[in-house]
């Protein structure tokens, strides 16, 4: 009866079975080693310390300087009671059995862990470009300094790296070295992606037999590939040039040519055009016209002589 008051007296939600009991007593009793990493409950806090309830056998214990990087950090308005802390096991205080732990140590392990995750996942997530050096630029992932090759910058040639400070790009993990410190990332591979899904979204928009201008972008022996004024490029066949047979595309079009063009066929994310769809009727060069017989000419062989004194 004393149990079943007990267990009515207790707030609805904190009922706690025998098997948590023994879970408890079983943390209690965890030994933790040098390196170990430890979360624990904020249970004090000073202007150079902070005390951690970790749950078992000895509380841990935090400085300022292990705490945070910054000079300017405040532990009484910036860490309270109840809060929850990760840290590294630095070593065990003998004088009071307290453990030493370094929060900045911790965040470091968990650092390089997270970026073997992102580089894994190919996760794409943004950083600010800091400063352009002679192969690159840099920046800051989670407080530690990256590097992006020039060339793995964008999906196309940078010439001028410092006009790349300040700007925000979307990037992937391509290298983690945490024995040196290093940090390699690409932003190459998310504006591929941007720029392809750009284009899907483009191409969408395009009805077949849009009459559209452009460009001659390149010629190739097979045809010609034109620039649309929507931003988008397809390819006219060299069939499709003109009415006329081309043997040749670079013997009728030249690259920067303005052309008016006719979207023909959306396949595979590829635009078909035709030139000749919306060439000018024309009589072909070889066309001989029509002779028609009349019966109103009727000269003969006398009508020729006549009148001629022979």
């Amino acid at each position: 009866m004393s149990d079943e008051i007990a267990k009515n007296s207790m707030p609805e939600g904190t009922e706690k079975t025998m098997a948590d009991f023994a879970d408890e007593l079983d943390a209690s009793f965890k030994k933790i080693h040098t390196g170990d990493i430890v979360t624990g409950t904020v249970v004090g806090v000073s202007e150079t310390e902070v005390l951690l309830d970790l749950g078992t056998y000895t509380e841990g214990r935090i400085s300022k300087q292990d705490l945070s990087n910054d000079p300017s950090f405040n532990l009484l308005t910036e860490v309270h009671n109840g809060d929850e802390i990760t840290a590294t096991v630095i070593r065990t205080d003998k004088r009071n059995g307290q453990l030493v732990l370094s929060r900045k140590e911790a965040n470091n392990s968990l650092a390089w862990e997270k970026f073997n995750a992102l580089k894994e996942d190919r996760t794409v997530f943004p950083v600010t470009i800091t400063e352009a050096v002679k192969s690159g630029v840099l920046t800051k992932v989670d407080g530690f300094r990256a590097f992006i090759p020039a060339s793995r910058l964008t999906d196309s040639f940078v010439e001028n790296l410092d006009e790349w400070v300040g700007k925000t790009v979307d990037v992937t993990v391509i290298d983690v070295n945490e024995e040196k410190k290093s940090l390699v990332l690409s932003g190459r591979e998310a504006a591929r992606a941007k720029a392809a899904e750009a284009k899907k979204t483009k191409i969408s928009r395009c009805k077949v037999g849009t009459v559209m201008e452009g460009r001659v972008e390149s010629i190739m022996p097979y045809g010609a590939f034109v620039a649309l004024s929507n931003g988008l490029t397809g390819l006219v066949h060299v069939s499709q040039i003109s009415k006329k047979r081309v043997a040749n595309p670079a013997s009728v079009l030249q690259e920067g040519q303005e052309v008016t063009v006719k979207i023909i066929a959306l396949k595979d994310g590829k635009i078909s055009l035709s030139m000749k769809e919306v060439e000018k009727e024309e009589a072909p060069d070889d066309e001989v016209p029509e002779y028609k017989n009349s019966d109103e000419l009727t000269t003969t062989l006398g009508d020729l002589f006549k009148g001629l004194n022979l």
